[in-house]
């Protein structure tokens, strides 16, 4: 019996197979899933994205309050693939989104609230290092956090001012938006002539041409997006060195705040000494301060390598946000729970400061708290704070320190140095939480039984019965 022709449909079903699996070795195999639209972070679930890890930021900004408040900006981000891609998100709120490439090649997109979701043209492998390109623009919002302040961008009389705690940097660029991964960042930024761009880092160039001036920062130590910052304005500018080491330092302040700021801000150089000198060294390139108008923040927030003020601070503040260096910058917490790693450490550095220049003793500003504490303090405990809403707190921050001296009292000044530095040096420039540090007090106390202190100080509801 003769055998049949094969029909066109049936020819065309046994190319089929063959021909996809050519297809798949000229693409490298890879078939991709899409990356999470967000990491589950405990208070903010949509925070960040999964699939890959940002290693650097490269941000080329444009800003002119004049002209409508424009921003206009190119973002290329550098990451890992840390799963095979078929998509992934970055978190951006506002703005318009004009292209997108992948490495070179246009990339389809689309907008869903924060979600900017990348389509590559080509799957991504696990492992596989990329550039993507956002080209955006537009007039960039103001975010009111779940507490009621605000963040984002935010603005000034005579500029802008970018603050990103918890979720604000998302306002002014795409990225991954949560403390746990952390990058590296370049930020050009453009303004009118005649008014600075202050940021995160060192300043490696500034040029003007054609009535604008462009002024171009580099941060080369790993640095999580909410830390980031742009200040447009106009500043008095004050550069020195301080130490053995010659650390730079770079001060920003409005011109209506230099007379109230001049004589706290003298005292960066004798801070950061101090606070080596319990903490350990200095874990940045350079230091300072950005002291804008006490209505452009209604706070002051530890941006890398020079915190940002509403006003001139006081000592105290000033002690406060340059410990968050350490604690908070460098040693970043895993997820918005674990900010008491944060604020209870920068809140400590406080009472340590006064009692070595002439105030209170930590245990006298202990036994205060314990007995003169409003109820607020009690509200829940530092390690589980109750909601978004309430991550910045007193619980957090007093009741954090106050576990802090929990620890000192129970095993003494020189293993809890050792304890407060080892930690900064043991994390430094990486993301630990609570676990991590409760197993790293009991590895350098070994002889020591902290259960009480975490049952009743750290995780406990309600003021414990003894302080």
């Amino acid at each position: 019996m003769p055998r049949p022709v094969p029909t066109v449909p049936t020819v065309l079903r046994a190319l089929a197979v063959p021909l996809a699996l050519a297809l798949s070795a000229c693409s490298g195999g890879v078939h991709g899933t899409p990356g999470g639209p967000g990491l589950r972070d405990p208070y903010f679930p949509k925070a960040g994205n999964g699939g890959y890890d940002v290693s650097h930021y490269d941000l080329n900004l444009a800003y002119d309050p004049a002209g409508g408040h424009r921003l206009t900006g190119t973002a290329t981000i550098t990451a890992r693939a840390t799963q095979d891609l078929s998509a992934f998100d970055l978190d951006l709120k506002g703005l318009d989104v004009h292209e997108v490439t992948v490495e070179g090649r246009r990339a389809r997109f689309n907008r869903t609230g924060q979600e900017l979701t990348v389509r590559p043209h080509d799957d991504l492998a696990a492992d596989e290092t990329f550039r993507v390109t956002v080209r955006y623009s537009g007039t960039p919002v103001t975010i009111t956090d779940p507490d009621g302040s605000e963040e984002g961008w935010l603005r000034t009389a005579d500029g802008a001012l970018g603050l990103g705690e918890p979720t604000g940097s998302m306002a002014w660029f795409p990225g991954n938006n949560h403390p746990s991964d952390k990058a590296s960042y370049d930020m050009t930024v453009t303004v009118p002539k005649g008014l600075q761009a202050v940021s995160n880092g060192e300043l490696t160039g500034e040029s003007s041409s054609g009535g604008r001036t462009t002024f171009t920062w580099h941060t080369d130590r790993p640095m999580a997006s909410y830390l980031a910052t742009v200040a447009v304005g106009h500043y008095d500018i004050s550069r020195y060195t301080i130490g053995s080491k010659h650390l730079p330092v770079y001060v920003a302040v409005d011109p209506t705040q230099a007379k109230a700021s001049r004589k706290v801000l003298a005292k960066i150089p004798e801070i950061i000494e101090w606070e080596e000198i319990n903490f350990g060294p200095y874990p940045f390139s350079s230091t300072g301060a950005i002291v804008d108008r006490p209505d452009d923040a209604g706070y002051a927030l530890e941006t890398q390598n020079r915190p940002v003020f509403p006003g001139a601070p006081d000592t105290g503040t000033l002690v406060h946000e340059l410990a968050h260096q350490w604690y908070g910058d460098s040693v970043t917490p895993k997820t918005w729970r674990d900010m008491w790693l944060n604020e209870g450490f920068a809140t400590y550095a406080e009472w340590l400061w006064a009692e070595d220049h002439g105030g209170d003793t930590c245990q006298q500003t202990f036994e205060s708290r314990y007995k003169n504490g409003d109820n607020g303090i009690w509200a829940y405990p530092p390690a589980k704070p109750s909601s978004a809403a309430h991550i910045s707190d007193s619980p957090v921050y007093e009741r954090g320190a106050m576990v802090l001296h929990k620890i000192r009292q129970k095993v003494g000044d020189d293993t809890f140095y050792d304890i407060i530095q080892g930690w900064a040096a043991a994390h430094r420039y990486g993301n630990a939480d609570t676990d991590d540090f409760t197993a790293y007090v009991e590895k350098k106390a070994p002889d020591e039984d902290f259960d009480e202190i975490w049952k009743d100080w750290l995780y406990g509801e309600g003021k414990p019965d003894h302080p």
